[in-house]
């Protein structure tokens, strides 16, 4: 998939935001990835996604994010290809993959920022999924 010419799925999409937000770091952690295979494998949203794509939508992700303009070219190939019924949608994956480790970097949350302000995602809506996802990854 040449990430400059070939337009993602929806669920490609999906798969984009939550693989950006697990790098954005630097270090994919093991529980960010199993909770992407978990969302992958669970939401009815991927009900018909072929997750072996998983592998190829990471690397052209990864690709992008390693060139100057990566994240503003990520964020045009979502846009394009993610419909705005999906955006909180994407907003809410976001999130718990950023909590699933049970810390929040603040790369992460620089990153959670831009995808509410591309998704146009409202600033209450955001603290209510932001809220939610801390509550779901919350450790004794």
């Amino acid at each position: 998939m040449n990430a400059k010419t070939t337009p993602l799925t929806e669920q490609d999409a999906l798969v984009a935001i939550m693989i950006a937000v697990s790098a954005s770091d630097e270090n994919m952690r093991t529980a960010e990835l199993l909770t992407i295979e978990r969302i992958v494998n669970h939401l009815p949203v991927f009900a018909d996604y072929d997750a072996d794509r998983i592998r190829v939508v990471a690397q052209t992700v990864l690709d992008l994010l390693e060139e100057y303009d990566g994240l503003d070219a990520l964020f045009g190939l979502v846009r394009v290809s993610l419909p705005e019924k999906l955006h909180e949608t994407a907003y809410v994956m976001a999130c718990d993959v950023a909590a699933a480790d049970g810390k929040l970097y603040e790369t992460e949350l620089r990153l959670l920022e831009e995808i509410r302000y591309e998704l146009n995602i409202d600033r209450l809506a955001g603290a209510a999924i932001e809220r939610a996802a801390r509550a779901r990854h919350r450790t004794l």
